[in-house]
């Protein structure tokens, strides 16, 4: 121990000595940031610094964690950065990381990026592996995950796929059921179709209020003994203190609310726990390092500090961010019903567009068709025309022939006193003569027939083509259509839409309205809880039987215990603290 300070201490003097400035490097879960600090500066100063770089004041919640050996440990406020067991590097790396969990995120956490901290580092805690989730939950957080990254579900971008690259969902639930990456997705999807019309600050909301029951979430986990040297785990969260058998990190033996705690103190690696019930024995147990100790013991102490400040009227500053908050949620929502009912009368003003542009194709089709229909009557009267002047000809040509043949019979008469056998010749010519006159004649008058018949045809085809120049002219003048229901007024020809009428002033009424809006919401709070539910309960029928059983993590049974037996994370620790703390203590002492 002397000999690890004094290396300590060297180090920080040869610091001091080579320069007046050191780095340090912050990694948040978004991204990284450095700062050329001062040797003097004291860690308050350093994580006032990271805060207002994030622009957080929440800051209570948070913290500068390190690694130490095999362990973590989190910087002192009131010490000097390099005075303290930080790491020998160049920068000196920290993670900014939630310390402290709240109990109801939607109630307690207030700015956005306290939120979206929230949600990401719990996020990456599930994926890990470090908070246990079920995976119908599982299914249900990556829907949230994705709405958060991606908004509103539009099957035209958001096509089979897009998911193909992203980490959704822990590696034990895809190890434990027979399904490829594309039967994921598609559940995943069908949830996220689902969530339309929230903010990414709503959904992240949604999955901090989904994963705040799960069992493990907001736990951390220490290993110790009590006093019959059996070896236990310690739970340490925004309740209280827990005791867990090693191999169940889901359900405590005993729990142990911050309301019950009178004093918690150590010495060397014994722990010491005092109830608030002087009739109850006080309870201790051992850890396996100092180190561990220390830590508990800031944990416990945040925590306690969070427990009892939730029960207590907001400070004046956590008042003026709520109603800053509030002020900010409202305008939001207001905002944000201007933006939807521009959407709304942008896909009107779209619809009425597409409907004008169905209805010029509709009329150009007529008209086009009309236009065809002239002109086949156009050439049909023109060949109707032209044989009927042929047949006008072949009927005088006719006329012209039976005439001759009219004068040939009579000079065959005059001719016909010729002898026996002209007579007779001529008798016979003289039939020839008269049947083919006949024919000529029957000739003639079928073709005047036919001349007529084209004749009427052809009236017919001038009156077709009449009234096909009168159709076209008719669609020609026709109004533009405009949809029923849709002002002329907000269909100007260009489809460009005025902004004018579409101003939103911030109003004393809409705060009320969007107040009572809000009470609303959590008179209905009990029934989102039951459809939830439902939703998890439909999502496990799905992919139940594509479970492999044999892939079942001890902690998967264990959950699948509690849910059939109808234990939750809440109802479990009230049932452990409805007994005497007296009774705790000594079931403690004789696990």
């Amino acid at each position: 121990m002397a000999s690890a300070l004094a290396a300590k201490m060297g180090f920080n003097s040869l610091l001091r000595k080579q320069a007046k400035n050191f780095s340090v490097r912050i990694c948040t879960m978004e991204s990284d940031m450095e700062f050329n600090c001062e040797v003097k500066l004291k860690g308050k100063e350093l994580f006032d610094l990271v805060c207002r770089a994030l622009g957080l004041r929440e800051t209570w919640f948070f913290g500068l964690q390190y690694n130490v050996k095999d362990t973590v440990a989190w910087l002192k406020m009131e010490k000097r950065v390099l005075d303290q067991e930080i790491p020998k590097e160049e920068p000196i790396t920290f993670q900014f990381l939630a310390k402290f969990y709240p109990e109801n995120a939607e109630e307690e956490l207030v700015q956005d990026i306290t939120q979206h901290l929230f949600f990401l580092q719990v996020k990456k805690k599930i994926l890990d592996e470090e908070i246990h989730c079920p995976p119908e939950a599982s299914v249900l957080l990556a829907s949230y995950a994705v709405h958060a990254k991606y908004g509103d579900y539009d099957p035209g971008i958001h096509k089979p796929g897009f998911l193909a690259e992203e980490e959704l969902l822990p590696k034990r639930v895809i190890n434990l059921y027979q399904m490829t990456p594309e039967m994921w997705e598609e559940r995943i999807t069908a949830c996220y179709a689902q969530h339309r019309g929230r903010t990414r600050d709503e959904a992240e909301m949604e999955y901090l209020k989904i994963a705040q029951d799960l069992d493990m979430y907001g736990v951390n986990y220490f290993l110790i003994r009590n006093k019959k040297g059996t070896d236990l785990l310690l739970g340490v969260d925004a309740l209280g203190l827990h005791i867990y058998d090693l191999d169940n990190r889901l359900t405590p033996k005993c729990s142990f609310p911050w309301n019950e705690i009178r004093n918690i103190s150590y010495s060397d690696k014994e722990f010491t726990i005092k109830p608030l019930d002087k009739k109850a024995n006080v309870f201790k147990f051992n850890s396996s390092r100092l180190r561990v100790n220390k830590l508990i013991l800031q944990l416990c102490i945040g925590n306690h500090d969070l427990f009892m400040r939730r029960r207590r009227v907001d400070s004046l500053e956590v008042q003026q961010m709520k109603a800053q908050a509030r002020e900010v949620h409202a305008r939001k929502q207001v905002e944000r019903q201007r933006l939807q009912r521009e959407k709304q009368m942008r896909e009107e003003a779209e619809r009425a567009r597409d409907e004008l542009e169905r209805r010029l194709m509709h009329l150009q089709d007529e008209a086009q068709m009309a236009n065809d229909a002239l002109l086949r009557s156009e050439q049909t009267a023109d060949l109707l025309a032209e044989k009927a002047q042929i047949a006008e000809e072949e009927a005088k040509l006719l006329a012209e022939k039976a005439a001759e043949a009219e004068t040939e019979m009579q000079r065959i008469k005059v001719t016909a006193i010729r002898g026996q056998e002209e007579r007779r010749l001529i008798e016979q010519k003289m039939i020839q003569a008269e049947m083919l006159a006949l024919q000529m004649a029957e000739e003639s008058e079928r073709r005047a027939k036919e001349a007529e018949q084209l004749k009427q045809d052809l009236q017919e085809a001038r009156e077709s083509e009449r009234r096909a120049k009168h159709k076209l002219l008719e669609i020609m003048s026709k109004d533009v259509y405009v949809p029923p229901g849709l002002p002329a007024e907000r269909m100007p020809p260009d489809l460009n839409y005025s902004r004018e009428n579409l101003s939103f002033e911030f109003k004393d009424t809409d705060m009320k309205r969007l107040s009572m809006e809000i009470e609303k919401e959590k008179v209905e709070y009990m029934e989102k809880s039951k459809h939830l539910q439902e939703q998890l309960n439909e999502l496990k029928t799905e992919i139940e039987s594509l479970k492999l059983k044999e892939r079942e993590t001890p902690l998967d049974i264990i959950h699948n215990q509690n849910t059939e037996q109808g234990t939750s994370k809440h109802s479990n620790f009230k049932k452990l603290t409805l007994q005497s703390t007296k009774t705790r203590v000594a079931y403690f002492e004789e696990l």
